[in-house]
């Protein structure tokens, strides 16, 4: 993705489109845990702490079906909008807040920084 831009609360992350259809782009966070952004088939752009609440695969690296992302380690559905696992899985991995604004992705700088502590 493009450099980082910060627009106040907002931080500009790049193109939507530069994040592929059913997958992710993932957000370095220094001293931290990466951000996965997900784009679904429906162009829906969410945003996770890149790290399954089983094992800690990296969710990044699942592939995304619907509403919902399976954990490249031991297919864990993950929802993209809850961050809940889904079924009978148990555990939760933080949500950071997204929004699309003149095409580009934001998500929010203060939720990033939290759920990446």
């Amino acid at each position: 993705m493009t450099p980082q831009i910060l627009a106040g609360e907002w931080l500009d992350i790049g193109w939507v489109n530069e994040i592929p259809v059913r997958g992710a782009r993932t957000v370095q966070v220094e001293g931290g845990d990466d951000i996965a952004v997900f784009r679904t088939g429906e162009n829906r752009v969410f945003a996770l702490l890149d790290r399954c609440p089983h094992k800690h695969g990296r969710l990044s690296q699942g592939i995304v079906h619907g509403g919902a992302v399976a954990c490249p380690l031991h297919n864990w559905r993950i929802s993209l909008s809850t961050g809940e696992a889904l079924g009978e899985d148990k555990g939760c991995t933080p949500v950071v807040p997204v929004k699309i604004s003149g095409g580009r992705v934001l998500i929010c700088r203060a939720s990033t920084l939290k759920a990446a502590a």
